[in-house]
């Protein structure tokens, strides 16, 4: 049988053209960025550069990180939600950013389930309800049951009314029928020494800066503020053990531009997952106060359909506080 060297070089020019062109069109094909709305050393900054360097050999390409903080989160997810829609630019989300400020922001400049794709969930953040170790209360009813024999005695320390430990902390006020006196701090490591010291009985503040003092002793967790109890501290329990519906747990969504390709959402998706199982990052978590679901991350339709139960939350738990945007 006779060959015509003509045709089949030209066929074979075409399939090379066609793979090279396939090739061309694999993602990725340059860095990848993840903006993080929070300042640099943060637990989130630290969390998200220790995944990224695990998700590089899995994607072929550096991750970085951009670090975007200010206007409670709204700079670095605008970044985002603004970007090309590529799978280049992603974003280290919040609770705060996707859950909590469209119903704390008036005219808030990106809707959290129109501008974005979920690729992945990643963990939960914890709260602890604080007191000094002078406090005689060793749980959240002792706690409230000193602060009813004189109401309005008892200082509580948040890092801003309108943040998540503020709202936390009206929520408790609200379920307990107390009457705790909420003082700000706009620089949280303040009021994490102000209670140090005794000046402030009573705090709601993040496990990550506040685990060394609980642990020597000098302040005392009562209970941590979410559904339920740390993996890493067990022996301490959940507010809503209290107070059923109590969920004031921060978490992390990695997040995407609306319209990014599907197939760089599942390619990140995977990497994630593979990321968060590598052992030092399963070290790190306990110390920045972070919970993973030993069942994995799940797909980008868990994690759609668990943003979709906090937005529900956070209507729901701002009307009941008569929380209206500013």
């Amino acid at each position: 049988m006779s060959v015509d060297r003509r045709a089949f070089a030209g066929g074979f020019s075409a399939l090379a053209l066609a793979g090279a062109t396939r090739a061309q069109g694999v993602w990725p094909q340059k860095p990848i960025a993840m903006v993080v709305s929070n300042g640099a050393g943060s637990s989130p900054d630290v969390m998200a550069r220790l995944l990224a360097s695990r998700m590089e050999p899995l994607l072929g390409q550096s991750v970085f990180i951009e670090d975007k903080p200010g206007a409670g989160n709204v700079i670095g997810a605008m970044n985002v939600a603004r970007a090309a829609p590529d799978g280049y630019r992603l974003f280290f989300a919040t609770s705060a950013a996707l859950a909590a400020n469209p119903f704390l922001v008036k005219n808030l400049p990106y809707d959290p389930v129109r501008d974005f794709e979920p690729i992945a969930m990643l963990n939960r953040t914890h709260q602890y309800v604080l007191v000094h170790k002078d406090v005689p209360a060793r749980t959240v009813q002792e706690l409230v049951a000193l602060e009813k024999k004189a109401p309005g005695s008892m200082s509580l320390a948040i890092d801003g009314p309108r943040n998540l430990a503020g709202v936390t902390a009206q929520a408790l006020n609200a379920r307990a029928g107390a009457k705790f006196v909420l003082v700000s701090y706009p620089n949280i490591m303040n009021g994490v020494q102000d209670m140090l010291a005794g000046r402030i009985q009573v705090g709601v503040f993040p496990v990550a800066i506040t685990q060394g003092p609980v642990e020597d002793g000098t302040l005392r967790a009562l209970a941590v503020a979410s559904t339920k109890r740390m993996s890493s501290r067990p022996d301490i329990p959940a507010v809503s053990e209290i107070y059923p519906d109590f969920d004031f747990s921060g978490w992390f969504i990695v997040m995407a531009p609306k319209g990014t390709p599907p197939d760089a959402i599942k390619r990140l998706n995977a990497a994630l997952d593979t990321a968060m199982r590598d052992p030092q990052v399963l070290g790190m978590a306990p110390q920045l106060g972070y919970d993973f679901d030993p069942a994995g991350i799940g797909g980008p339709e868990k994690a759609a359909a668990f943003l979709d139960g906090q937005l529900k939350y956070w209507a729901r738990i701002t009307r009941e506080l008569g929380i209206e945007p500013e």
